[in-house]
């Protein structure tokens, strides 16, 4: 088995609620990507609201309105997978771990188109893929073996999405991560692993095994050779929101490497800078948001943002 983790990457840290607009912005002012210092962590996302604080990821502390929440924003994610069309078939999956019990998950139901998918109609399954709640159906039993075995090795990992899409497929037969060309590749530095060893559909708990071994503690992102990407996050908007940046940075590179000329590659000084600033948990959270409100409004009442906090 071959895996690759470039551009090793540590210490992204999340923006900070608490913080205040007008000292988020002073942070952020004051840093460069000469001086390598934390500040370049401070929260963007009240710099980009002249000094209003943009609401990121809610607390909830009651852990069935969060699983409701969750359950909510996950049918979301399949929406917005469905127009962009990442379907295939029965393929694809999002799993998203269950706080009230977390040894055990959340799935899509099998055969169901992503575009009609609600919060009712996800599974909860335990780890060894039987059926213990939500909606008692059949799930895919590769989309099963490859979460459940992230679920276990990464307890940071609360979400994570596969799909097929065809861009993802596309730069998946090279078998190597995405160059850090432009600033949204830049949510990538650090975090991209490759899984080289392609044996098939995945039917065997050992596949599964190889797939988190590849990932390894600190990956966000795999490239799963000849076969697509996944990608992982604390919360589904973020596992979701670094899928469609992904397979997006995958179309772009695709086009780079179609023009033949020779590419400008972002330092490691300016994409870690980049990295800490737009890649931390709740800016990411946040650049799901449009999506995934857009699908609320278009749905006609079937979506709902899930329970506010407490």
């Amino acid at each position: 088995m071959t895996s690759t983790i470039t551009q090793t990457f540590e210490g992204i840290i999340p923006a900070q609620a608490a913080r205040t607009a007008a000292a988020a912005t002073a942070n952020v002012s004051a840093a460069s990507p000469a001086d390598g210092d934390s500040a370049a962590t401070a929260n963007n996302l009240a710099v980009a609201t002249g000094g209003y604080l943009f609401s990121g990821i809610p607390e909830i502390t009651d852990p069935y309105k969060k699983r409701q929440w969750q359950l909510e924003h996950m049918a979301g994610a399949f929406r917005v997978f469905s127009r962009k069309g990442f379907t295939e078939g029965t393929s694809g999956h999002i799993s998203v771990r269950d706080p009230v019990d977390p040894e055990t998950f959340w799935i899509n139901p099998m055969g169901v188109h992503f575009g009609m998918l609600k919060a009712s109609d996800m599974v909860h399954i335990n780890e060894r893929g039987q059926v213990i709640g939500g909606n008692k159906v059949a799930v895919n039993a590769a989309g099963f073996i490859i979460h459940s075995a992230i679920h276990r090795a990464r307890p940071d990992v609360h979400a994570a999405c596969h799909m097929h899409s065809p861009n993802g497929k596309a730069w998946s037969a090279f078998g190597r991560p995405v160059d850090i060309i432009n600033q949204d590749s830049c949510n990538f530095y650090g975090t991209q692993a490759v899984y080289r060893d392609f044996g098939g559909v995945v039917i065997g708990e050992d596949e599964g095994q190889k797939i988190v071994e590849a990932l390894g503690a600190k990956g966000r992102v795999i490239f799963l050779q000849n076969h697509g990407l996944l990608t992982t996050g604390g919360t589904v908007d973020e596992a979701a929101y670094l899928f469609t940046c992904l397979e997006r940075t995958c179309e772009v590179q695709l086009k780079v490497e179609a023009a033949g000329l020779p590419k400008n590659i972002i330092s490691n000084e300016a994409a870690e800078f980049t990295a800490k600033v737009n890649a931390d948990p709740e800016t990411l959270y946040t650049e799901f948001q449009p999506d995934f409100e857009y699908e609320i409004w278009k749905s006609k009442g079937e979506l709902s943002k899930g329970e506010t906090p407490e």
